[in-house]
């Protein structure tokens, strides 16, 4: 699927992060990916994150997958919205759903989430801190957005829903199949479905808080340092009072911290295989046959088609010296020549032919082996 008519730059710079954009249906021809049977499938699945938001009256509640088939049946008539995480991973034709919007950088690309929602069902009143594009798949829903919310925005008592006190909304539009609704980080935002098999596909982009990042950071760091790596300060004078923290120790030993925390290279590396690290890492996609060296030249001579796995996660940085550091599903992979040009195309693209110099056996065993990719023959 690709956008029909809708200018990328113009969207880039008004709206996004900004203020929310209705975009009428940019597709050439919209075609809803997957059907509601098979959504409510998924979610029996022990293995796919799921939930079921059922409201009555101003009572709601909130249950975990996996569902069972009997589930489904005791709901009837009511109110209530179905939620898949993640369908893009088992769905090809949802995972197609993403290429129109890697004008947004891939490792900012979280997943694609599915709702199915009876009429009148929605998740009520929220905000959320990452950009998403709401595009509507079946049916028909009704959405009003509000202004801005942060930290300090009243909440309704609910363990388990961060649903808006009270909700004002200032903007309203009901979207038909095909019509997308984008909403920046941290705008309040409602939408309720208007008839049967309302089907909406929330294709969220991660943004890292600076908390998370600096946890994180400072982990890898840590565990990369040395026990023996200890404050030294050789050349001590006597001072006046024992008892002050003297400025050349806290000179010292605000050395010893950023010195290592300011390493970009270092922190480059990490990011990258944070950033490519799989939104279920638990989950094990490697193949029930490991890839030989000299079966993956076969494969390669015989000039098969190499797919990315669609759970896997993709990235690559340039090095000064030419090099290319390839990330997939948290591995680094230096990359040079020929391997550095097809790691390239491999993070651009979803499928990419082999044969002649298009990549060497190794990369293509190591990828493989993890996982990240199939071959299609």
């Amino acid at each position: 699927m690709q956008f029909h008519d809708f200018d990328i730059d113009a969207f880039l710079r008004d709206a996004w992060q900004k203020q929310p954009r209705l975009i009428r249906n940019p597709w050439r021809n919209w075609v809803n990916p997957i059907e509601p049977d098979e959504l409510a499938g998924l979610a029996c699945d022990d293995e796919i994150e799921s939930r079921l938001i059922v409201c009555a009256g101003d009572t709601w509640s909130l249950e975990h997958g996996p569902l069972s088939e009997a589930r489904f049946a005791e709901l009837g008539d009511g109110t209530w919205t179905l939620l898949v995480q993640a369908v893009d991973h088992a769905v090809p034709a949802v995972a197609e759903l993403i290429a129109p919007f890697r004008f947004v950088p891939n490792w900012r690309i979280d997943d694609v989430m599915v709702s199915y929602a009876s009429d009148g069902g929605g998740v009520g009143p929220h905000f959320d801190q990452y950009d998403v594009f709401l595009v509507q798949g079946l049916g028909r829903r009704r959405w009003r957005v509000g202004p801005r919310c942060d930290a300090a925005t009243p909440l309704r008592p609910h363990d388990a829903l961060r649903l808006i006190e009270d909700f004002a909304p200032v903007q309203e539009w009901v979207l038909e199949p095909g019509d997308i609704l984008y909403v920046p980080p941290g705008f309040a935002h409602d939408g309720v479905a208007i008839g049967s098999d309302c089907m909406t596909y929330s294709i969220g982009f991660r943004a890292p808080s600076r908390a998370e990042l600096i946890e994180d950071w400072c982990e890898d760091v840590v565990d990369r340092l040395d026990e023996d790596d200890r404050y030294v300060d050789r050349g001590r004078t006597r001072q006046d009072n024992c008892g002050e923290i003297a400025a050349a120790d806290v000179d010292r030993l605000h050395a010893m911290v950023t010195e290592r925390m300011l390493d970009r290279d270092a922190f480059a590396r990490w990011f990258g295989r944070h950033a490519s690290t799989r939104k279920y890492p638990d989950l094990d996609w490697q193949p029930d046959a490991p890839l030989s060296v000299s079966r993956a030249r076969a494969v390669i001579a015989a000039e098969a088609v190499l797919r990315r796995n669609p759970a896997s996660r993709f990235a690559f940085i340039r090095k000064g010296d030419g090099t290319l550091l390839l990330f997939a599903d948290g591995s680094e992979f230096p990359c040079q020549g020929a391997d550095a040009r097809f790691a390239e195309r491999l993070c651009a693209e979803e499928a990419l032919p082999l044969g002649g110099d298009a990549v060497t056996a190794d990369l293509l065993v190591r990828l493989y082996n993890q996982g990240s990719v199939t071959i299609e023959r």
